[in-house]
């Protein structure tokens, strides 16, 4: 008897799982990409900004790279096209000059600001319905997936 491809598929369950991560991931992330979109930033874009207003310290290139939510292979020109629109701003420090840190600037702390509210009811939209027991489930499964790669 010959098996289909879904039945091949429904014999190994970590493949099952996969799919509907990634069905799931897309699903999620449509609401917050459009909503991104209507003031012209894109999801890694946000992100810079999220982590860069969590250190206003600043932070080199590498350090954002490293606590990037998704891999970005150029983050330099990820970061020229935010310091273009004024939402950050890169100097050289002066005890090592080959260091250059990255800041968020009032321009950039405003815009994110206005968006705080709006994703966090996208939030609560997608996956409020769970509640609060059932999201600290997923979010530990979640991790238990990473764990092999964090």
């Amino acid at each position: 008897m010959k098996q289909t491809a879904r039945q091949r598929r429904m014999d190994c369950p970590e493949e099952v799982a996969f799919v509907n991560l990634v069905r799931t991931t897309e699903f999620l992330s449509r609401p917050l990409a459009q909503l991104m979109k209507t003031v012209d930033l894109s999801g890694t874009q946000y992100n810079v900004l999220r982590i860069l207003r969590g250190s206003p310290e600043g932070l080199t290139c590498g350090e954002i790279g490293s606590r990037m939510i998704t891999r970005e292979p150029d983050i330099t020109r990820l970061l020229d096209r935010l310091e273009k629109r004024s939402l950050i701003s890169r100097c050289r420090e002066t005890k090592d000059r080959r260091v250059v840190q990255t800041r968020i600037t009032p321009e950039g702390l405003e815009l994110l600001a206005s968006l705080d509210s709006p994703v966090r009811d996208a939030h609560r939209e997608l996956l409020g319905h769970l509640g609060t027991q059932r999201l600290a489930e997923l979010t530990e499964l979640l991790a238990a997936c990473r764990k092999e790669t964090d």
